[in-house]
């Protein structure tokens, strides 16, 4: 076999089953993370063996990606990547980010899209209820 004709994965075939490890490793995540996704998406099913060992065929290691990108690369929430993939025509916007992240994403002087009087009088009220 010459080195075009190769397998990649360790020396696997493209069509090999991948154990929940080695998927793990190779789209970045910890094996804990996908037991949970295979709660949350049941379309990702893989085989389980012996010893309720986790092999993953080709279809689930390609969904197991497409939940990684919808997850961590496009920023879903676990809901909006569920509706994602089970209605191919719905697009769920990304997750907002969180107050912080926006406040540290923000330009020196640019605004986060909230008004100052508004962020004013929530803290009198806040400061009023805590009286």
């Amino acid at each position: 076999m010459s080195g075009s004709e190769m397998p990649d994965d360790g020396g696997k075939a493209p069509a090999a089953m991948l154990a929940i490890g080695e998927l793990a490793v190779r789209i970045g995540v910890p094996t804990h993370v996908l037991r949970y996704w295979e709660t949350r998406f049941p379309q990702l099913r893989p085989l389980q063996r012996s010893g309720r060992r986790r092999y993953y065929r080709a279809e689930d290691v390609a969904l197991a990606e497409r939940i990684h990108h919808l997850l961590h690369v496009q920023g879903f929430t676990v809901e909006g990547a569920r509706k994602a993939l089970s209605e191919p025509g719905a697009a769920p916007a990304p997750r907002a980010p969180l107050a912080r992240e926006a406040l540290d994403s923000a330009a020196p002087g640019q605004g986060v899209g909230i008004p100052v009087e508004a962020l004013v009088m929530l803290r009198q009220r806040l400061a009023a209820a805590l009286d």
